[in-house]
């Protein structure tokens, strides 16, 4: 049977523009007490975006976090009260350029459940049409284009480093490999 914890208190530690954090106390099996702390964030999406030349569309950006640029799927955070495809549909276009004919919700998974609330909604978007990027401000982004058995190949040898990445490379493929089946 699985024990379900009871949050005796909870506290705000921090709010910030994009995440907050808190910790709380709480009871555990065998009516213990422990301390859990948990980052809140409001989610995200992020797009298996592939081209009809069966192409997945990539972005390389420095992520400060990691101290390196890195090869990502384009992605996003949804914005308080936003649902998940607009802010998918937006973020798809600002940071390829790209339009997409068709969208479809492949899965929604947690970034890491240990600690995170966040939620990331991960789309695959077809029948692209190219087109201006809208990149915000603070951002410098290069867009790369990467035949998916390659971009396959990368997750396989550890060369993409990034969770939601790899979801939606391995998902795209899968995907590609199921219609290929059908």
């Amino acid at each position: 049977m699985i024990y379900r914890e009871k949050t005796l208190e909870s506290h705000r530690i921090y709010e910030g523009a994009i995440l907050n954090l808190r910790r709380d106390r709480v009871l555990v099996k065998g009516d213990r007490e422990s301390w859990r702390e948990v980052v809140e964030h409001n989610g995200g999406v992020t797009l298996a975006a592939v081209t009809e030349e069966g192409k997945i569309v990539l972005v390389r950006q420095f992520r400060y976090a990691a101290g390196k640029a890195v090869l990502e799927a384009p992605a996003g955070k949804i914005e308080k009260g936003e649902d998940p495809l607009p802010a998918a549909l937006r973020e798809l276009k600002e940071e390829t350029g790209y339009t997409a004919a068709n969208i479809k919700r492949l899965c929604s998974f947690y970034s890491s459940i240990g600690y995170s609330t966040e939620i990331i909604h991960l789309y695959l978007a077809t029948g692209l049409t190219p087109g201006t990027t809208d990149f915000d401000d603070n951002e410098a982004i290069d867009v790369v284009e990467l035949a998916l058995p390659e971009a396959r190949a990368m997750v396989l040898r550890g060369e993409i480093e990034d969770a939601k990445t790899i979801a939606a490379i391995l998902m795209a493929a899968s995907a590609e490999e199921t219609e290929k089946l059908l």
